[in-house]
């Protein structure tokens, strides 16, 4: 049989498995899309291998555990780089000689950096980017609604946290 025949017989006969356990694994159901994409794109680009399959559909969850681990590894890497990126909160500001300012804004930045992403993105694009909600909720595929909540308790959040420095620092 030629490759091109085997690998869609191989998908008529495994695929609706393959996505299950991917779907099982990961919870989602556009990464198991992806991931059972990547299973057969693996296979349609080495034929070679079609030949050589004993226990095709052993072969193809063993191929989405693969996949699926890559998958998980690409999301701990940028979840981490997000937090580190976070947690580095002096950049945002840039830096000034009045000392009571650099606290200031130094705090405001570490305020920020505490903030959940989704309501210091609606913050910073409303307060920094001077954004409508309705631009804001185009911006972040959100109603308006939403990035309006979201800014009213990122604003609380700011408030409640730095309150205390500001009234410190207006004695």
């Amino acid at each position: 049989m030629p490759p091109r025949a085997t690998l869609e017989k191989l998908y008529d006969e495994h695929a609706q498995a393959v996505f299950a356990y991917a779907l099982n694994l990961t919870r989602n159901e556009a990464d198991a899309h992806d991931i059972l994409q990547e299973v057969f794109l693996k296979l349609a680009r080495q034929p070679e291998t079609l030949a050589a399959l004993r226990e095709p559909r052993g072969y193809l969850l063993r191929l989405a555990h693969n996949q699926t681990m890559d998958l998980f590894r690409r999301q701990a890497v940028r979840q981490n780089r997000a937090e580190a990126l976070s947690s580095e909160p002096e950049t945002v500001f840039a830096p000034t000689a009045d000392p009571d300012e650099a606290t200031f804004r130094h705090s405001l930045a570490q305020a920020l950096a505490e903030l959940p992403p989704e309501q210091r993105a609606v913050v910073h694009l409303k307060l920094w980017e001077d954004m409508t909600f309705e631009t804001i909720g185009a911006v972040l595929g959100i109603s308006p609604n939403t990035a309006a909540s979201r800014y009213r308790y990122g604003l609380d959040k700011l408030q409640a946290r730095l309150r205390p420095l500001y009234e410190e620092l207006r004695a």
